[in-house]
């Protein structure tokens, strides 16, 4: 078979995405030996992706995200490779392609959570674009030979917004990257260029408002006020939304416990996870939830909000709360600090259930699903 796979998310570039897509294209070139593969990259990770199996090949389709260009050129760019498959990682697949194809939808977070908040848009643009991602994703689902899900909280949600027959949807999990230690030296160096101060809470992600960083950020500034003396470390590239989080932390009078590190590279983030004092994951809604079994695999415990499809994937190796109900959250850091008899059996359980999840699985069961179709 001739597969394609629509990697223009491939990398950093794509933040959650982009690490999904990466994964399932390098575990793909281990696993499959047999069929011919073409990967379709922007300008901007072309780079970053250098195929090691001789049956992958590159092929650059600029075309952002989310764009006319998208729905018009990508279409003619892919039917040109002549393709038997083709995978679209995202929902966001071009209304005007005709070739077959299957696609993964990690979440349904747009339609659940459609807020101006989520946008640097204005109210009149922000209708008009999710009205378009209403008729791209409806399209995507409705034509596409199978749908690839993250969860079976997911795969529920689709079935139940589309009214898509359950025997077309497939759920796949995530993984995780083995762990990786570093020498004290290097920590200490690492810790000191991204100004982490320790004890500390981390977390790692966006800061869209589906995170919840708000609740949290609220959260904090009460624990603080209990005499305690930690910071929160919180980490994802700096943009608009997170540059609210920084208003409300200055706005709290907690600016000097609250650190933003911008950006960390997968070669600095696990000192991050191993220098943490426990994992924190307010989200109001997620696909799947990568970030905290990472932290398990590192020793961390987590506490985690009680909502959409984190306690399917977190199982029993998380403190869950009501994400709406801050003191919940408050009494989640309280008692996990407290409570060493806690944090271990937490931990304990992370690391068993860290160790369910690895990429090699979800590549190995996605090729499965491209040689049924």
């Amino acid at each position: 078979m001739r597969i394609g796979i629509d990697a223009r998310f491939y990398g950093p570039l794509g933040k959650g995405l982009g690490r999904y897509t990466q994964k399932l294209i390098e575990n793909l070139e281990n696993v499959d030996q047999e069929n011919q593969y073409i990967i379709f990259l922007r300008q901007e990770n072309w780079d970053d992706y250098q195929p090691h199996n001789t049956n992958f090949h590159k092929e650059l389709a600029d075309y952002r995200w989310y764009t006319l260009a998208e729905q018009i050129y990508l279409p003619k760019k892919i039917r040109r490779s002549q393709l038997d498959l083709m995978h679209f990682p995202h929902f966001n697949v071009p209304i005007l392609y005709t070739g077959k194809f299957i696609v993964t939808i990690h979440d349904l977070i747009l339609t659940q959570y459609p807020t101006v908040r989520a946008s640097t848009l204005g109210p009149l643009l922000y209708k008009i674009k999710h009205l378009g991602y209403k008729l791209v994703i409806a399209s995507a689902v409705h034509r596409a030979k199978l749908i690839l899900t993250v969860s079976n909280y997911t795969k529920s949600q689709i079935i139940s917004h589309f009214k898509i027959d359950e025997s077309k949807i497939k759920v796949v999990y995530e993984g995780i990257d083995p762990i990786v230690r570093q020498e004290s030296l290097l920590q200490k160096s690492i810790l000191d260029k991204y100004n982490v101060k320790k004890p500390y809470f981390l977390y790692v992600g966006n800061a869209y408002p589906h995170k919840n960083l708000e609740t949290l950020l609220n959260a904090f500034k009460k624990f603080l006020s209990n005499n305690f003396n930690h910071h929160l470390v919180l980490v994802g590239k700096e943009d608009y939304f997170f540059e609210r989080f920084k208003k409300q932390a200055k706005d709290l009078g907690i600016e000097k416990n609250v650190t933003f590190t911008g950006f960390v590279s997968d070669m600095d983030l696990p000192c991050l996870y191993q220098n943490a004092d426990l994992y924190i994951f307010p989200s109001f809604c997620e696909g799947f939830g990568l970030p905290p079994l990472e932290a398990m695999s590192y020793g961390l415990p987590v506490i985690s909000s009680n909502s959409s499809s984190l306690p399917e994937i977190l199982d029993n190796a998380a403190y869950y709360f009501n994400p709406h109900n801050e003191e919940e959250l408050l009494n989640a850091l309280v008692r996990l600090i407290s409570d060493k008899m806690l944090r271990n059996d937490i931990i304990e359980k992370g690391f068993l259930r860290a160790k369910e999840f690895n990429w090699q699985k979800l590549a190995q069961s996605t090729l499965s699903l491209y040689k049924s179709v």
